[in-house]
């Protein structure tokens, strides 16, 4: 070894050299180089949606092994469910064990899912192969992966490095022998300590100990079934551990067949755990966890034969346990998995616009009742611990469940969601400021000393409070002042009015930037000398009142016109409306006279009230008048003409009119909802009101049938909604068309064609515009008013020899889509094409009718310009009286209305450009029924046999005679029975004619338009003459069949892939019947599930279920009878894919 050498003076100079050159970590780097061509590597290329795949590792015992592959979200419709198996389907999870953790991180910026598998202190059952599994909606992907376990490492580089030094004490390093001895015993030690420690690890496969008793007790066709659900991948070094330790299995004394090592069973179904014991006399209890099982509606015992069953009804999650039977001093154990079915969400949530302080309900129902399900907030699962701090709470009610706000507020929106094992769903909830609306204003009072005077308001939210100030400083309620708060009305009554309670006073509401102001005016009396004559005075004074003396009142509302008057003696109050006099006194509206007032009081103003109103007041000593112009105002009618102009792909733009009536006071602007179709619940669009009369609705769902409706709003309130639009659907305009092409071209048109745009959407396609543009300009002219639904379009009238630019458009309800232009402009010039006739396949042959079927024969054709076609029958014109011909410009049509056998020869046609023409021969035959055959007759008569001949029609019907039905009769019944059908020959032989009796025979002709009409009779009969008969057995020695069994197709050696199924074929001949056995390494295969053997007609036949590595050896199947036997052998090797 010559690199040794130098190698071994360089380790002794220092003490850091072999830290420098580790000898041990140096093959440490197998993945660096190129994989063997027999073997795969074991980093593959990121295909579908994984961006790293999980790379296969070797680790030490006891160290921790980690796993990483990373997902392209950008692939997957929402969150990936990740899953990790051993071997093909032991899903890794809880039950796995401590030492198995998951991890899963989600980079948001790149959208990229980073799963981990973390393994603590590996043991050497932890190797094998791995899958991980990735699943979101409809897209599944898988990758597989390979963990090796090895024995640890010793590093004895440097204890060996200190026995290989030099001999000779007290001399410098470089000098004297090299000691080899020491190295070599080191080195013997070392190697036995390996030895020692690779046979315990063979010996216990990092299996633990309960798991070899489980396979020292069970059957060898269990082994594979226990290895899968351990997740044991050795199969052979496993068969050879327990071949090594030779123990025989005990049987036990008190079963005869005991549990399955695990069961399972889906969430709601029964299960059946059944074992046999040897005597029925035997006590038996049946333990879950530990604890005895008492017969119940649940737990049902019973008793068949030595058969001892547990019945468990209904089984749920608390069923998944570990169950015991004992028998005396003697056990036997399984475990009980409970498979919970996938909860898919029946009703989803959906998106809901409140106010703050509402109560929320967002409730969603799924396909099982007791379904655990989780919600989410922005991401942030939302759980029961911490509903206290955020104010919500969980409800359940059958099949629903519901997330429940009392009292939302601003944070509480957001996007929630509700995820289940079968499913997800999610909604918006939105959350806004409530605005407050003033329904009824406070007023200006001017009362009388000691009168009662009333403030009194009315707002929407009847939860608001608020207070009352006078000319800024709080009012506080006492004897003469109360406040009150009921609903959404609010007063302030003051008591026993005096000069000091003049001012201005407010109520402003708590928590809103509002206040609401009157003035209270003091009206003071003075007492003066009146003489005993005055005339009257009318002292009017109204709230509100213009130089008009105007009253306004809110529609709906009570008006109280107390009308102050004067005079002695006491004068006479008349009211009128406009020239009538008013006069009512009870009603809704009415008057009220008292000495020194008169009212007029509305008790619910309607706008026909309005009018000019007058009241006269008259006395011995004068009169006076005064008029009042009372406006009543309201809310606005609806908005009218309420439509939808136009679309796009989620958007709309809505256009209304101003409503016909503003209530009287102008129109400040438009509230807009939207809502889906078939749904109750409208969201508003704007809580400002918008002042113009065209809205532009946006964040719609394409495809999604939407209505919407308008509100109108004055100083007064906001009308009744606007009628609901008709019902649209957000769409946006297609893409381009695709493959744009010119077809043809003539001298003044041009025929061009596409194909359907590559994205249609949910508004479809209404047809296609043309556009064209002469070379040199910019203008683009529509060659099409209308649309054309179909992909192609001639384009005429176009001028001859120009260069022209042709463009498609496509069309629908949101507009036109991007134009598909011709890359090069396009000649207007006739191109002369050569004549072809395309002769359709079945016209290349003999065309064949019946008579009175029409003949409709279409023969495209090709050739520019227009070819001249002309049709001949054996060189002259044909019968224009007998046969309708149509010609286009690319097919001419040959018909005839009903076939006569005078149609029948050869056509020509010809078509002809100029000097260019091409011809094309049609052969056509007419065909009918053939007639009857003729001089049918009995030739011949012997025993019950008769011969019949007769000779061939006269009258084919133009075709040829595909054979011949014969009938017989007897004389005396005359009842024709069929005897011979597609009889070929004109000849045939009847036989079992009875004995005694005269028959007649006739015969029909027969081609491919059916039976003659009329048959052909034998004009003589057949006499049957009953005759002695005598009949000679003969004499013959009867054959030996019987023969050795003796394999016709042998057994071939086979090599299959484990975990799919395999079949042994061969072929034995032998009489009598030889009796099959089949055997594996000289072992007869007895009842085994894993194998069917079938024979069929001597054909045998070895099924094996999904082979393992243990079912690989020589199989042999020998056949015996009472004469020999024979045997046929095979190799059958199995292999595990890498």
């Amino acid at each position: 070894m010559p690199e040794a050498k130098p190698a071994a003076k360089k380790v002794p100079k220092g003490k850091d050299a072999p830290k420098e050159v580790p000898p041990k970590e140096a093959p440490a780097e197998p993945p660096k180089e190129a994989p063997p061509e027999d073997q795969s590597p074991t980093a593959e290329e990121p295909t579908g949606i994984f961006l790293q795949k999980p790379d296969s590792v070797s680790v030490e015992t006891g160290k921790d092994a980690v796993i990483t592959a990373k997902v392209n979200g950008k692939e997957l419709p929402a969150k990936p469910a990740i899953k990790w198996f051993k071997g093909k389907w032991l899903e890794l999870g809880s039950k796995s064990g401590a030492r198995f953790s998951f991890r899963e991180s989600h980079d948001s910026a790149s959208n990229v899912f980073t799963v981990e598998l973390h393994i603590g202190k590996v043991v050497l059952g932890d190797r094998g192969d791995y899958r991980l599994e990735v699943k979101a909606k409809d897209i599944c992907d898988s990758c597989s992966f390979n963990i090796d376990v090895e024995a640890p490492r010793q590093d004895a580089s440097g204890k060996s490095l200190e026995s290989f030094k030099r001999t000779g004490e007290g001399k410098p390093e470089d000098a004297g022998e090299l000691d080899f001895s020491g190295l070599l015993k080191k080195r013997e030690v070392v190697e036995e300590e390996k030895k020692k420690k690779k046979k315990k690890d063979d010996d216990d496969l990092g299996i633990p100990p309960e798991i070899w008793e489980l396979l020292k007790g069970a059957k060898k066709s269990e082994y594979e079934k226990i290895a899968f659900q351990y997740g044991i991948t050795d199969l052979r070094g496993m068969l050879k551990r327990l071949k090594k330790a030779k123990v025989e299995v005990k049987k036990s004394a008190a079963f005869t067949k005991k549990l399955d090592p695990a069961y399972q069973v889906d969430r709601g179904n029964k299960i059946k755990l059944v074992v046999e014991i040897s005597d029925p006399d035997l006590p038996l209890k049946w333990f879950k966890n530990g604890q005895e099982i008492k017969p119940s509606s649940k737990y049902v015992f019973e008793n068949v034969g030595k058969k001892r069953i547990l019945t468990i009804n209904k089984c749920t999650l608390a069923d998944d346990a570990a169950y015991e039977v004992v028998v005396k001093d003697e056990k036997c154990f399984t475990e009980l998995f409970v498979k919970e079915p996938p909860v898919l969400i029946v009703t989803p949530l959906e998106d809901q616009q409140v106010f703050v302080g509402d109560r929320v309900e967002m409730a969603v129902e799924v396909s099982e009742e007791g379904a655990q399900v989780m919600w989410m907030k922005d991401g942030v699962e939302l759980t029961r611990e911490d509903s206290f701090k955020a104010r919500y709470r969980f409800k359940k009610d059958r099949k629903r469940h519901i997330l429940i706000y009392s009292d939302v507020s601003l944070e509480d929106g957001g996007r929630y969601q509700v995820m289940t094992n079968g499913g997800q769903c999610e909604a918006d909830l939105i959350v806004e400021e409530k605005q407050l609306e003033v329904l009824q204003d406070i007023a200006d009072l001017t009362v009388k000393a000691s009168e009662q005077a009333v403030f009194k308001c009315e707002v929407s939210d009847e939860k608001v409070t608020g207070k009352w100030y006078k000319n800024g400083v709080e009012v506080r309620p006492s004897k003469r002042i109360t406040i009150s708060h009921i609903g959404r009305f609010h007063k302030l009554v003051i008591d026993d009015v005096r000069p000091e309670d003049e001012g201005d006073y407010t109520f402003v509401p708590d928590g809103y930037a509002l206040s609401l102001s009157a003035k209270l005016n003091f009206l003071e009396i003075k007492v003066e000398y009146v003489p005993k004559q005055e005339p009257p005075k009318i002292h009017l004074d109204c709230s509100g009142k213009t130089s008009e003396n105007s009253i306004v009142v809110v529609a709906g509302n009570k008006l109280r016109l107390d009308v102050a008057i004067t005079g002695e003696p006491p004068p006479v109050a008349t009211w009128m409306k406009g020239d009538d006099v008013f006069s009512v006194t009870e009603g809704r509206t009415r008057i009220e006279q008292r000495v020194d007032c008169s009212s007029f009081v509305i008790e619910s103003a309607e706008r026909a009230d309005e009018g000019r109103y007058t009241i006269k007041v008259t006395n011995p000593a004068g009169e006076d008048v005064a008029s009042i112009f009372l406006r009543v105002v309201d809310v606005p009618d609806p908005p009218e003409a309420v439509r939808v102009t136009s679309v796009g792909e989620d958007w709309a733009i809505l256009v209304w009119e101003p409503p016909k009536y503003d209530g009287g006071q102008p129109v400040t602007g438009y509230l807009l909802e939207r809502k889906k179709k078939g749904s109750q619940r409208w969201m508003k669009l704007n809580f400002e009101v918008f002042t113009e009369t065209t809205y532009e609705s946006t964040k719609m769902i394409e495809g999604i049938l939407y209505e919407m409706r308008v509100f109108a709003v004055n100083a007064i309130g906001i009308s009744q909604p606007s009628m609901n639009t008709k019902p649209f659907m957000p769409i946006a305009p297609t893409s381009a068309p695709l493959h744009l092409t010119v077809e043809d071209v003539t001298d003044t048109t041009t025929t061009l064609k596409w194909r359907p745009p590559d994205r249609i959407g949910a508004g479809g396609i209404d047809g296609y515009l043309v556009e064209y543009c002469l070379e040199g300009s910019d203008e683009w002219l529509p060659a099409n008013q209308e649309p054309v639904e179909r992909c192609g379009f001639t384009v005429k009238d176009l001028p001859t020899g120009a260069k022209i630019l042709f463009r498609v458009v496509g069309v629908n309800i949101a507009g036109r889509s991007e134009p598909a232009t011709l890359v090069q402009p396009v000649t207007i010039r006739e191109i002369v094409e050569q004549p072809k006739i395309r002769l359709p396949r079945h016209l290349r042959q003999t065309y064949i009718r019946k008579v009175g079927e029409h003949l409709n024969l279409v023969i495209p054709f090709q050739g520019k310009p227009r070819p001249q076609v002309v049709w001949t029958k054996g060189g002259a014109p044909i019968d224009t009286s007998r046969v309708h011909v149509r010609t286009s410009d690319f097919d001419t049509v040959f018909f005839v209305r009903q076939a006569a056998r005078s149609d029948s020869g050869e056509y020509e046609l010809t078509v002809q450009i100029e000097n260019m023409k091409d011809t094309a021969t049609i052969r056509i035959r007419v065909v009918e029924k053939a007639g009857p055959p003729e001089n049918v007759q009995v030739k011949e008569v012997w025993g019950t046999n008769a011969l019949v001949e007769w000779q061939p029609p006269k009258d084919n019907g133009n075709s040829e005679i595909t054979g011949y039905f014969v009938q017989k009769a007897d004389k005396k019944t005359m009842e024709w029975f069929n005897v011979y059908e597609h009889n070929r020959h004109t000849s045939c032989t009847v036989s079992d004619l009875i004995v005694g009796n005269e028959y007649y025979f006739r015969v029909f002709s027969e081609n491919i338009c059916g039976l003659s009409d009329s048959p052909g009779v034998s004009k003589n009969t057949a006499c049957i003459l009953k005759t002695g008969i005598t009949f000679k057995p003969l004499e013959y020695k009867e054959h030996d069949f019987r023969t050795p069994p003796m394999f016709l197709t042998p057994l071939i050696d086979r090599v299959v892939v484990a975990g799919y199924s395999a079949a042994l074929n061969c072929a034995v001949r032998g009489h009598p019947k030889p009796k099959v056995v089949w055997m594996k390494n000289k072992m007869e295969i007895r009842e085994d599930p894993k194998f069917l053997m079938t024979n069929h007609q001597g054909v045998l036949t070895l099924n094996i279920r999904r082979p393992s590595p243990f079912d690989a050896g020589t199989y042999s199947c020998r056949a015996f009878n009472e004469l020999g036997e024979a045997l046929a052998e095979c190799k059958l090797d199995v292999r595990v894919l890498q």
